[in-house]
């Protein structure tokens, strides 16, 4: 197909590799369901209309429909950007080539050909901070995410960066409400409030709150006034939007800052086949609401890895974290576990054997950790990094927040497309 930049300049796009199994493109499955409709709406007339064998004849019935208008393409055929190259509209039928500059001439498309210029007021925010809600939040994009995550939210490596959900705010507005990096609060607005970690970071400002605009219901669980499952981050804004433009100010809402009373914890990890890893996580996300708080992320760079993490108040039935375990592959004989129900405890841990250049390896492939989650900072560490793991055992299973045997972490990630950690930048230097 076609793509076209801030500058107007057509390009063509070709596919990087052959569609795999059934796959299709997206115009085919668009006409596809145009057709369908068509006849389901007892139109079949219609489904002509739709009738599209390649992408350069959806092209074409995009180009005649420019005729006329501001940016008219007419004279810009799919064979010239095959060959030529990108072209700018407009491009109409009779030119040579595309506009470099619109409005050279002083004449604009309106009726009477001068520009409309909008002389528009200052208008304050929808909601203003008040003592109940002193916060100012806002929302806003990740660096390595795109849009609401429909393309990205699958892959592990664009999780580097911002690996889980969380609420940014000033350093001292935590310190001065007691809150630790990794604690629950309860974000709350007038329409409705969210539960996730907290953490602390001098790019926001004071009396401000940041959380990414992509943290949806598909990646953290949320409850809104009534107690129903809710939008993620978008249960905390407004529904106010610009009368002019429509566009909706997401960028502003009214909000307090709680620390959450959730004292039952809950983290599963595993490294998971790439066959099974989407179906895991999947069905890990249908379980999030079944939780006060609840966040399920894909991990991982050469291989897929899935991170569970939920609260509550109280300990949930243990047929649901016996489901958690099964869809992490911990389900199986050879899993070392601790049960305390009486604590409503519980530790589960697998292992994996392998051949190495050295020998025999041992690596941590997947833990789940329940009622007691203080062993968090080294045992993840210990999957997510593949460490040497020969040594531990059911030491595994211990609750302590002190690793039983040293663990020596691999250095922050400075690069995640070519995966370069600041210890490597600093080795060069």
């Amino acid at each position: 197909g076609t793509v076209t930049n801030s500058e107007r300049r057509i390009s063509r796009v070709r596919a990087a590799v052959t569609a795999p199994g059934q796959a299709r493109g997206d115009w085919a499955i668009a006409a596809d369901l145009g057709r369908r409709l068509a006849v389901a709406l007892d139109r079949p007339q219609d489904a002509r209309l739709l009738d599209f064998a390649t992408p350069e004849s959806v092209w074409n019935e995009h180009r005649e429909s420019t005729r006329g208008r501001d940016l008219d393409i007419t004279g810009l055929s799919y064979a010239q950007l095959e060959t030529a190259g990108p072209a700018q509209w407009p491009l109409p039928e009779g030119a040579s080539t595309g506009q470099a500059r619109l409005y050279a001439d002083g004449r604009f498309p309106t009726a009477d050909g001068r520009a409309r210029f909008a002389a528009v007021s200052w208008q304050p925010v929808a909601e203003e901070r008040v003592s109940q809600f002193p916060f100012s939040l806002t929302t806003g994009r990740l660096r390595d995410q795109w849009h609401g995550m429909t393309r990205t939210g699958t892959a592990g490596r664009l999780f580097a960066h911002s690996p889980e959900p969380c609420v940014q705010m000033n350093p001292q507005d935590a310190q001065r409400l007691g809150l630790q990096d990794g604690e629950l609060v309860q974000v709350r607005s007038k329409r409705g409030s969210l539960v996730l970690p907290v953490q602390a970071s001098a790019q926001v400002a004071s009396m401000q709150a940041f959380i990414a605009m992509h943290w949806g219901p598909e990646v953290l669980s949320g409850r809104d006034a009534q107690g129903e499952a809710g939008l993620g981050v978008n249960v905390l804004t407004t529904s106010s939007y610009c009368p002019t433009s429509k566009q909706p100010e997401l960028k502003h809402a009214a909000v307090k800052v709680l620390k959450a009373e959730l004292p039952w914890t809950l983290l599963g990890v595993a490294w998971l086949p790439e066959a099974s890893a989407l179906t895991a996580l999947t069905e890990l996300r249908s379980l999030m609401p079944s939780f006060d708080f609840a966040s399920c992320v894909p991990f991982g760079r050469e291989r897929t890895g899935v991170l569970f993490r939920a609260a509550a108040h109280d300990a949930p039935d243990p047929a649901l974290i016996e489901r958690i375990e099964t869809l992490l592959g911990l389900a199986t004989g050879d899993a070392l576990r601790y049960v305390d129900k009486r604590r409503q405890q519980r530790r589960t841990a697998r292992l994996q054997r392998g051949a190495g250049a050295e020998g025999e390896t041992v690596t941590l492939e997947a833990f789940l950790l329940a009622g007691d989650t203080s062993a968090e900072n080294w045992i993840k560490t210990l999957l997510q990094d593949e460490l040497p793991a020969g040594r531990y055992g059911r030491l595994l299973l211990m609750p302590s927040a002190s690793a039983p045997v040293a663990v020596v972490a691999k250095s922050p990630q400075v690069c995640t497309c070519f995966n370069v950690s600041e210890d490597a930048i600093r080795g060069a230097l």
